[in-house]
């Protein structure tokens, strides 16, 4: 696994280019227009399946197995073993698998990224799939986005892995170590890349690195072996958001440094930086969150530093590197957006998901700046032991396959850093939700009057409305508007991932109102009442564009599920971060258009702000790919990376 990271790695210009043709070619057969042909080859088999009886469909499964298991398997072996899963599937859960989820399934078998939009049985195409790659690799693992899906997805499909021959397990982060290692001995586990990685990262720092399966089995045999036996195979549920998304963090395993004077430091830097003005003291990067100190502002700042007595303020650079901390801290970093406060300490909110990280944080003494702004105890700084972006970790599977309702926006990406090509399956029904025009507005204030009446207007005629805000503190402060007027709503701010689940499953019945962060309930289909359908079906509202199309996509696509009515609309303002960061050029412009309070030219405000989405995404891979470049670089330099 080693020498195919060094390739991924050093590929540049034509070997690139090469690199990916390669990739192209080794998965040639395993296209589209092929998985659809043998998916309904598949299909046809489904006559037979349900004739079987449950002890003559038992002996069948075990006999496919065991060739599985020996490693000899042709194409038509492969057909019967997929429609025998499939018929265990139905039996085991009442779900029959339409042909488009055994593309599905087979696109995950041979090591594809498969998107199939919201609500499509994505749950369902992946127990498929599993159990096929448990038998041929002994062990493999599927990820996802949280602790309570891992949980769910496991128990419910747990009758399917049984009945197949195999077991299954989930980790979960209350879990102690010496429970972590029966499941993981399981030929399926369930879990979250953060709960899996850290435990490969102790397996690291406690035995070593594992270069090849035979050791990790000696060492298990003697008891002293890793905690994970392998990386062989892996099924990545919501592909985009843990691939992609936990891309930009690598997972750290850290302890507590013993100073305790430095507390007090940070609480000082905040103060000189309260006394420092934007503009003639200092400017703001918002897009790299980044300050730098002007000539003025360093004269004023090292005035007030040389009076401190700690000797961390007597070196000038790290006197300067904390004040700049601070400021950053302070005009980057707000409440209800990058984090909040529980308990009195700093929890870091996911700026993609809206979920809180409870054991999440900041690197580098911002952290502990944040914490000194808002006035809460600052906890010590963090000392790294191990280190390992999620890029790396992915990489290291033998077989890696993922599914997903929004990957092709990161195609390139996908197939670039993981060598996995993507496959869109279509859709089992007709898509017929309406996309209605983009609605911009001058100021915030105008566009939030306009999703209100919006919604009022909606919920006078009966329709289930689902509408999505980027920050917490948008969510809570549309709520209390809606209060207002009297509208009963339900907010989802994305803190109790069961309870999240169960609210969202509601969001589809008549008149529901609910206001959630973009991505909450992910993974939960919203199924909509008789009334709701006969009204129009759900209407997704996007109170503001995020920073990734794709993000925007997922939470549209809520709505017009297996051929369900509905609609979607976004609006904007000119004060967005979106536009005012990423193309405040085009900013000027857009200010020129004619429309007092809604902006008239359409089309060009909203090509406007997609040309500010992709500049954001731009950003965001590059950030993407300077964690991968410092995680190789450490590995090839440093003992024991």
């Amino acid at each position: 696994m080693q020498s195919r990271r060094r390739k991924a790695e050093n590929l540049k210009g034509l070997d690139k280019i090469a690199g990916w043709a390669g990739m192209r070619l080794k998965h040639r057969k395993a296209r589209l227009a092929w998985l659809t042909r043998e998916a309904k080859a598949i299909d046809l088999l489904k006559g037979d399946c349900h004739g079987l009886s449950e002890a003559v469909l038992n002996e069948q499964v075990l006999d496919i197995r065991a060739k599985f298991v020996r490693g000899k398997v042709d194409r038509d072996e492969l057909r019967r073993a997929m429609a025998l899963v499939r018929e265990v599937a139905r039996r085991e859960t009442g779900e029959e698998a339409f042909v488009v989820q055994m593309v599905g399934a087979l696109g995950l078998y041979h090591g594809r990224i498969v998107e199939m939009l919201t609500g499509e049985g994505k749950t369902l195409t992946g127990s498929i799939a599993a159990p096929l790659l448990a038998w041929r690799h002994r062990h493999m693992h599927i990820l996802t986005v949280n602790d309570y899906l891992a949980r769910r997805d496991a128990q419910s499909r747990a009758s399917i892995y049984k009945r197949c021959g195999c077991t299954v397990g989930a980790i979960q982060e209350e879990q102690p170590p010496q429970d972590r290692f029966g499941i993981y001995s399981r030929s399926i586990v369930y879990g979250t890349p953060k709960q899996i990685t850290a435990d490969y990262l102790r397996d690291q720092l406690r035995v070593g690195p594992m270069r090849t399966p035979w050791t990790a089995r000696m060492l298990s045999q003697q008891g002293n072996g890793p905690m994970i036996p392998g990386l062989r195979a892996a099924i990545v549920d919501e592909a985009d958001a843990v691939l992609i998304d936990e891309g930009v963090v690598p997972l750290i395993i850290a302890r507590n440094r013993q100073e305790s004077d430095m507390a007090e430091v940070y609480r000082d830097a905040t103060r000189i930086a309260e006394m420092l003005d934007e503009g003639p003291d200092y400017s703001i990067e918002h897009v790299k969150r980044r300050a730098d100190l002007k000539r003025r502002g360093r004269e004023r700042a090292q005035a007030s530093w040389e009076k401190l007595d700690a000797p961390i303020w007597k070196a000038k650079r790290r006197a300067e590197e904390l004040v700049r901390q601070a400021l950053v801290a302070r005009e980057c970093y707000k409440r209800g957006s990058q984090y909040e406060i529980i308990d009195g300490q700093i929890i870091i909110v996911d700026e993609y998901t809206g979920r809180f990280l409870h054991d999440r944080s900041w690197e580098h003494g911002l952290h502990q700046s944040v914490e000194a702004k808002e006035g809460v105890d600052v906890t010590a700084d963090r000392e790294t032991l191990a280190r390992l972006s999620f890029q790396r970790f992915f990489r290291t599977y033998k077989v890696l396959s993922g599914m997903t309702g929004t990957v092709a926006d990161s195609k390139r990406e996908m197939e670039q850093v993981y060598e996995r090509p993507v496959t869109s399956v279509p859709t089992n029904r007709p898509l017929i939700r309406k996309a209605l025009p983009t609605q911009t507005f001058r100021t915030a204030r105008d566009r939030w009057d306009a999703v209100l009446e919006e919604i009022v207007r909606l919920h006078e005629i009966g329709r289930p409305i689902l509408v999505g805000t980027r920050s917490i503190s948008a969510s809570e402060m549309l709520s209390a508007r809606l209060e207002t007027r009297g509208i009963e709503h339900r907010v989802l701010n994305a803190t109790q991932h069961a309870e999240e689940a169960s609210m969202i499953s509601l969001a589809g019945r008549a008149g529901a109102v609910t206001v959630a962060t973009n991505m909450a309930g992910r993974g939960t289909d919203i199924i909509l009442d008789p009334k709701a359908r006969e009204m129009g079906g759900l209407a997704v509202i996007l109170t503001e564009m995020h920073g990734a199309k794709r993000i925007d996509r997922q939470f549209i696509g809520r709505a017009g599920r297996q051929g369900d009515p509905g609609s979607s609309r976004i609006f904007t303002s000119l004060e967005d971060e979106l536009v005012q960061h990423h193309a405040p050029r085009v900013l000027k412009l857009l200010a020129f258009l004619p429309g007092k309070v809604e902006l008239a030219g359409g089309p060009l405000s909203h090509w406007a702000f997609r040309h500010a989405q992709r500049r954001s995404e731009g950003r965001d891979r590059r950030n993407r790919a300077a964690v991968l470049r410092q995680d190789d670089w450490i590995e090839k330099h440093l003992p024991g990376g």
